[in-house]
């Protein structure tokens, strides 16, 4: 399975996370985020860099996930009913915590915030299977500029 990350080109060329907090995770929780879609993958950018603006140097990286690989999955029916809300944060955070310090899988696939049933995938480079994973090649990204945040 293909999965995609568009991040700034300065850190396309490796499989690092900077363990930020966000939906899934608290501070200092490691995880990469990466999405189902090319489409879903600048969808999170525009959203969650409105402040910071697009205008940088961006790369996609296409990951491959190994079909074998297990990947534990969150549904939206398991989750609160306003999960997708920034009130919900930390009931988010607390399930993707669990899944990282029990390390369950490599991979967890959690709802879109965004798109209804669209899927991010989390990377846990702490896991022993993420050294399955790995980042094909990454190609250059430019964000629309009639896209305005």
């Amino acid at each position: 399975m293909l999965v995609y990350r568009i991040t700034k080109a300065l850190y396309a060329d490796r499989l690092v996370a900077s363990g930020g907090a966000a939906r899934w995770n608290e501070r200092n929780q490691f995880v990469i985020y990466t999405a189902a879609t090319r489409a879903l993958a600048c969808l999170e950018n525009v959203v969650h860099r409105s402040g910071e603006g697009l205008q940088e140097n961006f790369r996609v990286m296409v990951i491959d996930v190994p079909e074998a690989l297990r990947v534990e999955t969150i549904l939206p029916e398991s989750l609160p009913t306003d999960w997708f809300d920034f009130q919900q944060y930390d009931a988010c955070q607390r399930l993707g915590g669990e899944w990282l310090r029990q390390g369950r899988t490599a991979v967890l696939r959690v709802p879109s915030a965004i798109i209804p049933n669209e899927w991010n995938y989390l990377l846990s480079p702490s896991h022993p299977d993420f050294s399955q994973i790995q980042l094909l090649r990454t190609e250059p990204f430019v964000f629309d500029p009639r896209i305005k945040v």
